[in-house]
């Protein structure tokens, strides 16, 4: 796999990143390649030894929420609050949802959403072993949309109005949204590439195009101004969206 170079959605990433007067917000649309290296297919046929399910993983159902961390979206944000659905296959009651029948995934597929991953978070974190089950299928994109909306919305208000329209545009025309298999990736603390101090909410979608064999990752966490550290590089978002900032995607 490998990472192709988009004007356009580099200034969508750059308009994801801003100041609001509670946090800061850090977001990247990212597209890539999903032919194998031989080093990848190498990667592919070990763990199609090693599973007792040979081409196929278990997923989780998707979740009510974008992120394992969640906090309400308007006025001042209060302490996260750690939100975990069980798998399809507990036997706890404890969700609120209705039973949810297990998605599964090609082993092939999996690799790409690892290695997604590991390229876009690349060199802080590893999710070579990442578990299928860190893994959703999200069935509706409309869905996907309004969860997007919903977080973006309520943290930058009326500054996201400015990108939102371009955004799904730009991912369209980049990966046809209507031809595309779409996932979330929800880990759990310990291995959450944004779970550290000040951390108010994340979302990580995968839109994989298998027709095309091409993968657009969006990203996106919102941080306290009480953290020390930003989870994206600041010379990622020099180029902050104004309130009235308006975007030329024409060429």
């Amino acid at each position: 796999m490998k990472l192709f170079e988009n004007a356009k959605l580099d200034r969508i990433s750059t308009a994801l990143c801003m100041n609001t007067a509670d946090c800061k917000i850090r977001g990247r649309v990212e597209s890539y390649s999903c032919k194998m290296t031989k080093a990848e297919k190498k990667i592919r046929k070990q763990i199609s030894h090693q599973d007792s399910n040979p081409g196929v993983q278990a997923l989780s159902p998707p979740q009510p929420y974008g992120s394992p961390l969640a906090y309400p979206l308007h006025g001042s944000p209060l302490a996260p609050v750690y939100v975990r659905m069980p798998s399809c296959t507990s036997t706890t009651s404890t969700t609120l949802s209705e039973p949810h029948m297990c998605d599964i995934i090609s082993t092939a597929t999996l690799l790409y959403l690892r290695q997604t991953l590991n390229l876009s978070f690349h060199p802080d974190y590893d999710f070579s072993n990442a578990k299928s089950e860190e893994f959703s299928r999200e069935p509706d994109l409309k869905v996907v949309m309004e969860a997007v909306q919903s977080k973006l919305s309520g943290a930058a208000r009326e500054r996201f109005s400015h990108v939102e329209g371009q955004l799904w545009a730009v991912v369209d025309e980049v990966i046809q949204l209507g031809d595309c298999e779409i996932y979330s990736y929800n880990p759990d603390l310990d291995s959450d590439p944004y779970c550290e101090d000040g951390s108010l909410w994340s979302f990580n979608y995968f839109f994989f195009n298998k027709k095309e064999n091409k993968m657009v990752f969006f990203t996106c966490c919102a941080t306290s101004y009480l953290a020390d550290t930003d989870s994206l590089s600041e010379s990622d978002c020099e180029d902050l969206l104004e309130e009235d900032m308006q975007f030329d995607f024409a060429t």
